[in-house]
């Protein structure tokens, strides 16, 4: 009879039961700081999954779905600097580790793996936070991006309106992945 009772706990539905996640919601954002003139974007269309059980994590972001303030800045992001129809999607594929799900608020947490912009792959790591609220978990992390490192070229003509790095921030909220 104890032996049953612990078999139905242990199955019971509950929170984080599930180890895998995918992204409920996403946002990345991208913000440069020029001489001239800052350019902020947002993006919305992210999709992300997570293992929480091996800290396996991946996300891809559609690069042409970046909206911006005015539609000349993303009609030159897309066209010039990022060529969207050549390179449709930043992509990040790795580990997150240091942290624990029965922690309790936000909590430190470092992202490490292979984080790929315009083509180029680099190895990355990145600090941010995971927060378990009930059934989902929250991952935040904010990290500098510099263009050149990822080919992505700026025009001399405009070296004072793009910054050679820009700050990229994402935020995602992951529920269970029922599949």
């Amino acid at each position: 009879m104890k032996r049953l009772f612990w078999m139905l706990i242990a199955l019971a539905p509950g929170p984080l039961t599930a180890q895998k996640f995918i992204s409920e919601t996403s946002r990345v954002t991208f913000f440069s700081k020029a001489t001239i003139e800052d350019i902020a974007a947002v993006n919305e269309k992210s999709i992300a999954l997570f293992d929480a059980g091996s800290g396996d994590i991946a996300f891809s972001v559609p690069v042409k779905e970046f909206t911006f303030e005015k539609s000349l800045m993303r009609e030159h992001f897309n066209e010039k600097y990022m060529e969207t129809e050549k390179y449709p999607k930043a992509t990040f594929q790795g580990k997150v580790t240091g942290y624990s799900l029965s922690a309790t608020g936000p909590q430190p947490a470092r992202a490490a793996g292979k984080l790929t912009v315009h083509g180029v792959t680099r190895d990355v790591e990145v600090a941010g936070t995971l927060e378990v609220k009930g059934d989902r978990l929250l991952l935040a992390a904010k990290f500098m991006v510099t263009l050149e490192d990822y080919k992505v070229k700026r025009p001399q003509v405009l070296w004072k309106n793009i910054a050679e790095a820009v700050e990229v921030t994402v935020d995602f909220t992951f529920k269970p992945n029922e599949k």
